[in-house]
């Protein structure tokens, strides 16, 4: 009795103390969901959802025409509601396979038996956020809604799509170190991009998100989104058509010379707006591509481009007159104890406008050594005068420093008066050097070099940037008469007669100077050859430098490497440039015959018009070729895709490749010039692979 009694006791007190447990997890139960609710609501929440930012579609850059130079275009990253109730098993089952068939023959990645058994494997395991492609395009997006169960819908079929944007560039790298780049936290920004990247980058968006038991996110309903903001257009100085002169014109001549790099820039004058700016450099590879932005960035010794500053700077203090004396015999002098020498010995007594006709460093360092040696600051003082002792202030970084000596610096020497005359112990960037000349073309007014004209929005400006005056006038009229009337003759019979031409007047500089080899000094095979200029010379409007360094072949002065780039750039805008060149002829000559034989329909089309030939011309295809019928002879359009080989006499060499390597033919070129004669004849049937030889009559070395 009293064991029973025992064990009852210890059964209620073991029953009493679970019940105490009960009522203290009750307690607490209860206590969290009404004390603590919120806060652990708010926990919870945290930990599973969470909002992201959607990014704004970043500004496009175009050129001054409109036409565009840089977008971004979206990329997509697909996925799929595998587990979605939306879609039933029977669905599902029905039509994986399809499914399957169709994502592998479309991205052709992976095996439809790979796709099928990863969607099903993603039904099985309840993925609602199971992924199917990264960076797919927008065409390729509009595919995939077509595709078994997709093609249900959005919330039906069970897709799921997050976008991304890309920046692209559509004329590559043309201009590239100058449109530049932007990357968050990446502190090698340079260009348009990064300089204007607070207009362009818009304002981010937001999109809640729940975290997925893999461990992923996957978006919310958009209820709860806020819309981003997208960024503003930037539109750009510069003309795409003359960047692409200035860098094929730029190219040929590195490769000719096999120089180590050159730039190209060619600016409005009364404007100061840039229409082109080449950069190129050669890689590691052995060709070339926009490395540094040289134009902007690099501050060198110009060399004889600088002896206009300083006979400018003898001119206005009244030291110089183009008609001054100096005697150059020999081509050879001294100061102290370094030796100057002509490029060409031999030199005699000459005018002021010969030596810089013939840029003759003796002539000119004697003309500025007459003038200042006995107060060297008052030329360092008339120097600053033409404010070219300081940065341009870009609106893109990166501008080198210009260096201009004083008589209190330390590196000053006996003879830095003379070396700093022909543009030694000197340096400036090529833009700055650019500055300079297009200022005396501009009748004395110095503008700010700039890339931008406008920032837009949905097409309407917001910000307009307007012509800055950097120095409203950096000599009296007097004086720049003087200095244009020298750079005129440097082209008219001086060093710079490879830009001479009955067409239109060039006024500029040739440059040829020595490089630096840092503590070295300077020796007989680094140079730099440049010409800077404007035209056309009677009424300005645009000015041009070119700067090829470090040649290695075909020779090194400025008038020989720097000026048949300088020439083709000129050449183009003249041609296409109403406001420079010939104005559009309105009525045909009938009495003369199109001299344009054969080539591309809209190259044929646009010259016709100019030469007074458009007239009678047709228009609707890609190729035109003359021929002749009882309506005598004529042009006429080739078939886009000809079943027999045309005629391609009378086209250009590049005209001719491309439509006959379209065709699946082997080409090759004899000679220099226009098709004379084609080996396989108009009429022929077309049997892909085999070659046919175009002669171009004129040379008999084989371009293959």
């Amino acid at each position: 009795m009293e064991s029973r009694k025992s064990i009852l006791t210890r059964v209620y007190l073991a029953y009493g103390f679970m019940f105490l447990i009960s009522l203290a997890i009750i307690g607490k139960i209860l206590y969290i969901q009404l004390a603590e609710g919120e806060m652990w609501k708010a926990k919870a929440e945290k930990l599973s959802l969470k909002y992201f930012n959607i990014d704004p579609n970043r500004g496009n850059i175009y050129d001054v025409k409109g036409e565009m130079l840089a977008t971004s275009v979206p990329l997509f990253e697909i996925r799929m509601d595998a587990a979605s109730p939306l879609i039933a098993d029977s669905t599902f089952d029905k039509n994986v396979d399809s499914l399957a068939i169709c994502l592998s023959a479309y991205f052709k990645d992976n095996t439809a038996q790979w796709y099928k058994i990863l969607l099903k494997d993603g039904r099985s395991t309840k993925n609602r956020y199971l992924l199917l492609k990264r960076k797919a395009t927008f065409d390729q997006l509009k595919t995939i809604k077509t595709f078994p169960i997709f093609r249900m819908g959005k919330n039906s079929g069970g897709l799921i799509t997050t976008v991304q944007n890309k920046r692209v560039y559509p004329y590559n790298h043309l201009g590239y170190r100058t449109l530049g780049w932007f990357k968050e936290g990446n502190s090698n920004n340079v260009g348009i991009e990064s300089a204007f990247n607070a207009e362009m980058q818009g304002l981010a968006g937001k999109r809640l998100y729940q975290r997925i038991p893999d461990g992923n996110w996957r978006p919310m309903n958009k209820s709860n989104e806020i819309e981003p903001v997208n960024g503003a257009d930037i539109l750009t100085t510069i003309d795409i058509n003359i960047q692409d002169v200035a860098e094929e014109a730029l190219m040929r001549q590195l490769e000719f010379n096999k120089a180590d790099h050159g730039c190209a820039i060619l600016m409005e004058v009364k404007t100061g707006e840039i229409r082109a700016i080449a950069n190129l450099g050669l890689t590691k590879e052995g060709t070339y591509e926009e490395l540094y932005n040289y134009a902007i960035g690099e501050s060198t010794e110009p060399g004889s481009t600088f002896k206009l500053f300083s006979l400018l700077a003898g001119f206005e203090d009244g030291k110089v007159k183009l008609t001054d004396i100096v005697d150059c015999t020999g081509g050879i002098t001294h100061y102290g104890r370094r030796t100057m020498r002509d490029s060409h010995l031999g030199g005699g007594v000459m005018t002021v406008q010969q030596t810089f006709e013939k840029s003759s460093n003796v002539g000119v360092s004697k003309i500025i050594y007459r003038a200042y040696s006995d107060n060297p600051q008052a030329f360092v003082d008339r120097l600053h005068s033409f404010s070219v002792n300081k940065r341009l202030g870009l609106e893109i970084k990166g501008e080198g420093r210009p260096q201009i000596l004083g008589v209190k610096d330390g590196l000053w020497s006996n003879s830095s008066l003379p070396w700093m005359s022909i543009g030694y112990e000197v340096a400036l960037t090529p833009l700055q050097i650019l500055t300079f000349y297009n200022a005396v073309a501009n009748d004395g007014v110095m503008v700010k070099p700039h890339f931008v004209k406008e920032v837009r929005k949905a097409g309407s400006p917001v910000k307009i940037f307007e012509t800055q005056i950097i120095n409203k006038r950096i000599a009296s009229i007097e004086s720049i008469k003087m200095a244009k009337i020298m750079l005129e003759a440097v082209v008219d019979h001086g060093t710079g007669t490879a830009l001479k031409n009955p067409i239109y007047k060039v006024a500029g500089k040739t440059g040829t100077a020595q490089l630096a080899q840092n503590s070295g000094g300077y020796n007989k095979s680094n140079y730099k050859g440049s010409f800077v200029g404007y035209f056309p010379a009677e009424n300005p409007k645009y000015s041009c430098i070119v700067v090829i360094n470090n040649p290695t072949t075909g020779g090194y002065y400025g008038g020989a490497i720097a000026a048949p780039v300088f020439r083709e750039i000129a050449d183009r805008i003249y041609a296409t440039d109403p406001d420079v060149g010939l104005n559009w002829v309105d009525t045909t000559n009938t009495t003369r015959t199109n001299p344009l034989k054969a080539g591309n329909a809209s190259d044929i089309q646009y010259l016709s018009k100019w030469l007074g030939y458009a007239q009678g011309l047709p228009f609707g295809g890609e190729w035109l070729t003359q021929v002749t019928d009882s309506s005598g002879m004529r042009l006429a359009f080739l078939s886009s895709m000809p079943e027999t080989i045309p005629s391609v006499i009378g086209m250009g060499p590049r005209d001719a490749i491309y439509l006959l390597e379209k065709l699946g033919l082997n080409v090759q070129l004899n000679g220099i010039g226009l098709v004379k004669q084609q080996s396989l004849p108009a009429g022929s049937k077309i049997i892909p692979g085999s070659p046919v030889l175009l002669s171009l009559g004129i040379s008999n070395k084989t371009i293959k």
